[in-house]
């Protein structure tokens, strides 16, 4: 019996389910980790307001005080009378140099817009490099034994 040109041992079969199991994981991950490269990519700004917005007002007042605090900046969007009763509340540095501060929705837009550029180019390249390791595996589970009979089939 003959398993791929290799004889057939259990070793030899244990070891081939194993690049087999590779190959499947390897695919899957592909799949999973191209589409959030994907989704990084095509969130537009719009999107990323919404999200951010969403989470503005879901957080304590202790952790909008330290975001602003660590951003220098005071509120969030100036959309809404709830942006006074932020900035009213602000305790970052910039209100005690000036008259004004930054907001912080501008900020966490840059910080957040360049985040998901890098992360979905990082995520872009190891998909693809996963692909490559997929069309290896596929490429070296069938390899011939050179030592044996070329005229055999497999």
């Amino acid at each position: 019996m003959v398993c791929g040109g290799f004889a057939c041992s259990k070793n030899a079969l244990c070891a081939l389910n194993v690049v087999y199991m590779y190959m499947i994981i390897l695919g899957l991950v592909f799949i999973f980790q191209f589409g959030i490269s994907c989704s990084c990519l095509a969130i537009n700004r719009s999107k990323q307001t919404d999200v951010i917005n969403a989470s503005w007002w879901v957080m304590s007042n202790k952790t909008r005080d330290e975001l602003e605090r660590s951003f220098d900046c005071c509120g969030l969007f100036n959309l809404t009378t709830l942006y006074q009763q932020d900035y009213a509340f602000c305790t970052a540095m910039c209100k005690s140099r000036s008259s004004t501060c930054q907001m912080c929705g501008e900020k966490f837009l840059k910080h957040s817009d360049k985040a998901l550029k890098i992360l979905g180019g990082v995520g872009l390249f190891f998909s693809f490099t996963e692909i490559l390791g997929v069309w290896l595996a596929m490429r070296f589970r069938n390899q011939k034994d050179p030592r044996a009979n070329p005229s055999a089939f497999l």
